[in-house]
């Protein structure tokens, strides 16, 4: 029990940070982007309090936790989210010649592309642990297998093209103009569609191609110490 408690410590723990990590990347490109509202804000930071959302980063990590204890794999797929990073962008605003949809492409895809990053960072700590760490260290290594299945999962949820997530943004933005209508619809019923795929269980298996994304990912992590 004490192992599954210790566990659980670290899938709440990493949830939250991942989380975080994930709306940093939205607010440091904005910055970079010279949108002066993420700053004025206190988002452009890895402190987790500026990304706190006290239904995604609080209740849901509790949550992961107490499903960990039981079940470490159930946890570690707990999906959360933190407060929007919220953004003022004008075509005066912007510092670098591009058009306002691209910038928030860039600005949505940042989110994702925080989180593969720290899953490669993770897995460099998950290679060590394996090659380099003794037995009081290589009990680590699960849990951050696990972490880093997590953040793969936590990139591939968000670029699902339905808003509110990343992906929906993206989507709306690659639309040609003569397909307006169709952003518009996605913004009017992407709500009711992702609500649709969490209470049918569809999600599961919208969420399979992450998850053998990361079983490649952690195979070929494991052979490279084999």
């Amino acid at each position: 029990m004490a192992l599954h408690v210790r566990d659980g410590v670290v899938y709440m723990v990493a949830l939250v940070l991942s989380i975080c990590v994930h709306e940093f990347g939205h607010a440091v490109v904005a910055d970079k982007l010279g949108d002066p509202l993420p700053r004025a804000q206190g988002r452009v930071t890895l402190n987790p309090i500026a990304h706190i959302d006290p239904i995604g980063t609080l209740l849901l990590p509790i949550a992961a936790f107490a499903m960990a204890i039981y079940s470490p794999d159930a946890g570690a797929r707990m999906i959360g989210w933190g407060k929007p990073v919220q953004v003022s962008l004008s075509a005066r605003s912007i510092s670098r010649k591009i058009s306002l949809r691209t910038a928030d492409i860039l600005i949505s895809a940042a989110g994702p592309v925080m989180n593969i990053l720290f899953a490669v960072v993770l897995s460099g700590v998950y290679l060590a642990l394996l090659k380099f760490g003794g037995d009081s260290t290589i009990q680590f290594a699960r849990p951050v297998q696990s972490i880093i299945a997590m953040n793969l999962g936590l990139c591939f949820f968000n670029l699902i093209p339905l808003p509110p997530l990343d992906g929906g943004h993206i989507a709306k933005n690659l639309l040609p103009r003569s397909l307006d209508y169709v952003g518009e619809a996605l913004q009017k019923y992407g709500y009711m569609a992702l609500f649709l795929l969490l209470m049918t269980g569809t999600l599961s298996y919208v969420m399979l191609p992450a998850r053998y994304a990361a079983m490649w990912w952690l195979n070929l992590l494991n052979g490279l110490v084999a």
